[in-house]
């Protein structure tokens, strides 16, 4: 897209402009995109990891091209297939429908301008509890209807302010949960308020107390031993690599947590996790990254809750499908899974990362009841 918008930004220049304004023309379209190559590499957290670039800047740079891409090949695209359309038409030779032509051309090549404002300023922010039964194979009776709340991706950052997260939290303690758990991506980037972020975790109440797995972002910030210790004052226990067998009535359910699973540099997903399994319990895994799903129900695992794809994030429902960006990544973006006798959800999450907007994929509060299937 962007070398046809270089073309399309040369051949203007050609006619307009001649000898040492051209040269100066094809100057200025040459920094551009290399302004926009900066800018995408700024959208890939771990580009920005791997160079150190302060985590604050490279957000607001990243979500500034990705938004420019979004909104430029929309506008593009809608204005290619009305120009298809008048052709078809033969409107040149009828002032009255080239001019109703023209009139729905142009609300259609605003369209996504707008519908890119209603995501970042309206569905951004639009937190919604959500209540999802779990239904799970071989649950102990006295664990049937046990309330799970599950925070993700909260990402407080540029994007998500500390005001707007504790709406969350207020949201989160009507619920009252028997257990609270957070699934990775307390922040964005290096930098971020990351306490803040803890201290209003440490307003959850859950009956059995709250824990949590980290995510890909606490390693890019190298923050994943800090939030552990930090956590830790507030009462909040991080799971990493690590089991916490949890009562309830006559029942144990052995929750498990593993930092962020990745398949980088020959790693494989899960390895060891089999010793984190009890099989006199009933195990719940605890994982950021949702793609270990298989993985887990192989190594003995009933139940998964994870995040990592935010529900794709700007998502567009055709024909019942939805098209979003995790689609690229993983089979599993968003909602309830099963493999084999292993059930998992997947949640939404609460902040965004790239573009600061949500479409078609709002934030959400899971409480996820466990139901015996």
């Amino acid at each position: 897209m962007q070398c046809f918008i270089t073309a399309l930004i040369l051949r203007l220049a050609a006619r307009k402009f001649h000898g040492r304004a051209l040269i100066l023309a094809k100057w200025g379209v040459l920094l551009f995109n290399v302004v926009v190559i900066v800018g995408i590499a700024m959208s890939f957290s771990e580009v920005v990891e791997y160079l150190g670039v302060p985590g604050r800047p490279a957000l607001l740079v990243g979500a500034a091209t990705l938004a420019y891409f979004f909104g430029t090949g929309s506008f593009l695209l809608i204005r290619g297939a009305s120009n298809v359309i008048r052709k078809r038409l033969h409107v040149d030779v009828d002032p009255g429908r080239r001019r109703l032509l023209q009139i729905g051309a142009n609300a259609a090549m605003a369209a996504p301008f707008a519908a890119l404002g209603y995501g970042a300023f309206i569905q951004r922010t639009d937190f919604r509890v959500r209540e999802i039964d779990l239904h799970a194979p071989g649950l102990p009776a006295d664990l049937d209807g046990l309330r799970v709340l599950q925070l993700s991706d909260i990402h407080l950052s540029a994007f998500l302010s500390e005001a707007e997260f504790s709406r969350v939290i207020d949201a989160s303690l009507e619920l009252r949960p028997h257990l609270a758990v957070v699934t990775g991506d307390l922040i964005s980037f290096q930098g971020d308020p990351l306490d803040a972020c803890i201290r209003q975790l440490a307003r959850l109440k859950a009956d059995a107390g709250v824990f949590g797995c980290l995510g890909n972002h606490e390693r890019y910030a190298h923050a994943e031993d800090y939030t552990e210790r930090a956590s830790a004052r507030y009462g909040i226990r991080f799971l990493r690599g690590q089991a916490q067998p949890l009562r309830f009535g006559s029942a144990t359910l052995n929750l498990a947590g593993v930092d962020h699973q990745t398949k980088s540099h020959g790693r494989a997903y899960l390895v060891g996790a089999e010793r984190l399994v009890n099989p006199a319990a009933y195990n719940l895994l605890l994982s950021h990254n949702p793609d270990v799903l298989p993985i887990a129900a192989e190594k003995g695992f009933q139940a998964m809750l994870a995040g990592h794809t935010h529900g794709g994030q700007v998502n567009v429902e055709i024909l019942d499908q939805g098209i979003n960006p995790a689609r690229f990544f993983t089979p599993f973006v968003y909602g309830l899974y099963r493999v084999q006798s292993t059930a998992a959800y997947v949640t939404r999450g609460i902040g965004t990362i790239g573009v600061p907007a949500r479409l078609g994929a709002p934030p959400e509060i899971p409480l996820l009841r466990l139901r015996k299937a």
